[in-house]
């Protein structure tokens, strides 16, 4: 599949706060942590639980969180399908780190390692 116009539109005016607890709820229901959840975000955005909480509460925009982001330089390592997308197929920047991210928690879920999570 290939994300629309419409799409990508969508996922840039989502609110980060809006999705962060259905990650929390997806994560901890399969047995992992809500400290294990932020490593990976950590890892992929540079973001720590304090500048976490700061954007949750300001509730930017994925365009604002993913543009203050420093996005982790494996970050291209994170392949495969993902909402029925395949990652490395879609073009649009924003969306694609957006996926990113579900395929990190996705895998965090499904109790793959940390070090295979965090491409180390």
């Amino acid at each position: 599949m290939k994300p629309t116009p419409q799409h990508n539109e969508r996922i840039a005016k989502m609110t980060f706060s809006s999705v962060y607890p259905h990650y929390i709820t997806k994560v901890e229901s399969k047995g992992r942590t809500v400290e294990e959840l932020h490593q990976v975000i950590e890892w992929l955005t540079g973001f720590d639980s304090k500048k976490l909480q700061e954007l949750i509460d300001e509730k930017v925009t994925f365009e604002t969180f993913f543009k203050n982001a420093k996005l982790n330089s494996n970050a291209h390592l994170i392949t495969g399908v993902i909402c029925g997308y395949r990652i490395e197929e879609i073009e649009n920047p924003l969306t694609k780190q957006a996926r990113y991210l579900d395929k990190l928690v996705d895998e965090l879920a499904k109790g793959r390692k940390m070090e295979k999570i965090l491409r180390q």
